[in-house]
């Protein structure tokens, strides 16, 4: 989902800058909620693991170059139903930054469409979550065609926040059209792969039993409704 460098340039980087203000507002605002209802030592164990979870899959991971971006398996819908919606949106907002700092110098001009891309993904999947999951079922208990639709929100809009700043930065020529048509289909590829991944994760869930540790080191949603 990394945009590469040149895709967008000069006066059209300005909107980057906007959108990533805008999902840091919503950020801010869930990050607010979740100490207020937690606490704040909770809030930071469970963005320090989404962090390294996200760091983990993108520096670690195999990912793959294919048309106008990368392939990366990000872990979104899971870290998002273990941990929640804020850890999980500055976990990937950290994740991504980190990297860039360290790592992939040539991303940080990027990093505003990038963040955005991720974050404002986030915030889709926690809208679908609350459509798709019934209100009195604990995120472990869902089923896996419940999984199955959010990977496919998650990704699916991941994969069109991509083709939105691949044609805002270079238009639709043929070859552009044909690159982004490429990293689409390749990345959807990785829906057959997450809720297999989430499916093993929420089964660990529900052998751990202890509902007040998890609700301390995990989302509250994620052992109970």
């Amino acid at each position: 989902m990394h945009i590469e460098a040149g895709v967008v340039d000069g006066a059209k980087m300005l909107l980057s800058y906007g959108t990533a203000t805008a999902v840091f507002g919503a950020t801010t605002k869930v990050v607010w909620d979740n100490i207020k209802e937690n606490s704040i030592i909770s809030f930071l164990l469970k963005t320090i693991l989404a962090t390294m979870i996200v760091f983990s899959c993108f520096e670690i991971l195999p990912h793959y170059p294919i048309g106008v971006s990368e392939v990366h398996l990000i872990l979104g819908t899971t870290i998002f139903l273990v941990f929640g919606i804020a850890p999980a949106a500055v976990g990937l907002a950290l994740g991504l930054l980190i990297q860039g700092l360290f790592f992939a110098q040539f991303d940080l001009p990027q990093y505003g469409i990038n963040v955005t891309t991720l974050l404002a993904s986030m915030f889709v999947l926690n809208i679908a979550a609350k459509k798709i999951i019934p209100k009195g079922v604990a995120y472990k208990d869902i089923s896996y065609s419940q999984l199955l639709k959010l990977s496919v929100i998650w990704e699916g809009t991941v994969v069109s926040w991509v083709a939105f700043w691949a044609f805002y930065g270079q238009g639709f020529g043929a070859e552009n059209i044909q690159n982004v048509l490429s990293f689409g289909g390749a990345y959807m590829g990785v829906v057959i792969i997450e809720p297999l991944v989430d499916m093993a994760v929420l089964a660990a869930v529900k052998a751990y039993t202890k509902t007040k540790e998890c609700a301390f080191l995990f989302d509250k949603r994620l052992c109970r409704a």
